[in-house]
C-alpha cells in the first residue's frame, strides 16, 4: 500500500479529477438547459434542444454522485463542515435539481404550450441554478468559511446564507454560470443545425467572453485579497488534527504557490485561452474542436482554484487554525486505500460506458428526427 502521505495528494487529485469531470459532463447539459429558452422559439426546437442531452443526462449525473461520495470518504471533516456551513445553498441546489428529472419526462407528455412552457422554466432552472450556487461556494471557499471547532471537535458554522452573497462570491458564480453556459452552447451547436445551431453558438460566443472577462476580474482581486498560509511545520504523514498547526491571513496569500511553481500559471492561461479559442472555433464552426476547447477551459479554471489554494481545502476565517487542509481532513489509511482500489477498479468502467454510450448517440438532433420518434422522443 502507498505511504499515508502520497495518499492524501493522490485523493486530492482524484476530487479535483471528479470535480472537473462534473463540470465537464454533467455541466454541458445543464448550460443546454440553461440556454433551452432562448435558442428553441418553438415547442419542436425545444424538443429537439432538449434531445440533444436528453438519452445521456442522467448518467452524467454519477460524476455529481461520485464527487459528493469521494468527499464523504475522502474528506469526512469537510464534508461535515461545508454540508452543515452550506446547508441552505445545499437545498436550493437539490430543489432546483429536482426540476431536472420530472422536467425531461413529463414536459411532452401533455399537448398543451403551457404545461410544456413551466417545464422549459423548470429545465432551466435546473441548469442554471447549481453552476451559479457551485461558484458562489468556490468564492466563500476562496476568503474563508466562519467556522470553529470545540473541544470534543464538533464544528460550528457562525456565518448566515446571506453572507455567502458577497460581491466575490458573486463574482465567482457569474464565472461558473458562464463557463457551463458557455459548454453546453458549444455542445449544442455541435449536436444540432439550422437556426438552433445559429443561436447556441452566439449564446456560447457570448457566455466564453463573459466568463474571460470574469475570470480575470476575479484573478486580480484574488491578489488583493487575504489568502492563508502555514506558518508552522507540518507532519504529512500524521494522523488527521486539524487544530495541530498555525495559519495566518495575509493579502496575496493565494499566489504564492504560482510563485514557488510558475508552471502552474498555465492552469488560469488555459482558463482564459480556452474559452477565446472555443469561441473563435464555433466562429469558424469548428464545433467539435470547440468542445474539446471548451473542456480545457473548465479544466483551467477548476484547477486554478484548487492551485490556489493548495494545501487547503476549507479555510476558516474566524478559526484560522482550524482551517481544514489536504494533510489533517481525510480518513485513515486504510480508507483512502481500499477507495483507491475501488477507483483503480471502476473509473475505467465508468470512462469506457461513458465513451460508448456517446459513441452510439452521435450525430445531429434535427426536428425530423423528433418528428419521426414523436412518441419515442422527449
Amino acid at each position: 500500500m502507498l505511504d499515508y502521505p502520497t495518499l492524501k495528494i493522490i485523493w486530492w487529485l482524484l476530487v479535483g479529477v471528479l470535480l472537473i469531470g462534473f463540470a465537464i459532463m454533467d455541466g454541458h447539459d445543464m448550460g443546454v438547459g440553461s440556454l433551452l429558452p432562448f435558442v428553441g422559439r418553438s415547442d419542436l426546437e425545444r424538443r429537439v434542444v432538449i434531445n440533444t442531452v436528453g438519452p445521456h443526462w442522467d448518467g452524467n449525473q454519477v460524476w455529481f454522485i461520485t464527487g459528493g461520495g469521494a468527499i464523504f470518504a475522502a474528506w469526512p471533516l469537510v464534508y461535515a463542515t461545508a454540508f452543515s456551513g452550506f446547508y441552505w445553498a445545499m437545498l436550493v441546489v437539490l430543489w432546483a435539481l429536482f426540476f431536472r428529472p420530472v422536467g425531461f419526462d413529463y414536459r411532452s407528455k401533455i399537448h398543451n404550450a403551457t404545461w410544456r412552457s413551466t417545464w422549459d422554466w423548470g429545465l432551466f432552472i435546473g441548469g442554471s441554478v447549481p453552476p451559479l450556487i457551485f461558484g458562489v461556494a468556490f468564492g466563500n471557499l476562496l476568503q474563508g468559511v466562519p467556522f470553529q471547532f470545540d473541544n470534543y471537535m464538533v464544528s460550528t458554522y457562525t456565518g448566515s446564507f446571506w453572507q455567502l452573497l458577497n460581491p466575490f462570491a458573486l463574482l465567482s458564480g457569474v464565472v461558473s454560470s458562464a463557463m457551463i453556459t458557455m459548454h453546453g452552447g458549444v455542445y449544442l451547436a455541435h449536436r444540432t443545425e439550422g437556426v438552433i445551431q445559429i443561436r447556441a453558438i452566439k449564446g456560447a460566443i457570448g457566455a466564453a467572453l463573459i466568463m474571460a472577462l470574469a475570470f480575470v476580474a476575479a484573478g486580480v482581486w484574488l491578489q488583493s485579497m487575504d489568502g492563508y498560509r502555514l506558518t508552522s511545520v507540518v507532519n504529512t504523514a500524521a494522523l488527521p488534527d486539524p487544530m495541530n498547526k498555525t495559519v495566518v491571513r495575509e493579502a496575496g496569500a493565494w499566489m504564492i504557490n504560482y510563485g514557488r511553481q510558475p508552471l502552474l500559471w498555465v492552469l488560469p492561461s488555459l482558463g482564459i485561452l480556452g474559452a477565446l479559442l472555443a469561441a473563435l472555433l464555433l466562429h469558424l464552426r469548428h464545433t467539435l474542436a470547440a468542445f474539446i476547447l471548451s473542456s480545457l477551459a473548465l479544466l483551467g479554471v477548476i484547477g486554478t482554484a484548487g492551485a490556489s489554494m493548495f494545501p487547503f481545502v476549507m479555510p476558516s476565517s474566524s478559526m484560522p487554525n482550524a482551517s481544514l487542509t489536504v494533510w489533517d481532513s481525510v480518513s485513515s489509511h486504510r480508507t483512502l486505500g481500499i477507495m483507491l482500489w475501488a477507483t483503480v477498479i471502476f473509473m475505467p468502467l465508468i470512462v469506457f460506458y461513458t465513451g460508448w454510450a456517446y459513441r452510439v448517440m452521435r450525430g445531429k438532433v434535427t426536428a425530423a428526427y423528433v418528428l419521426e420518434h414523436e412518441h419515442a422522443a422527449y
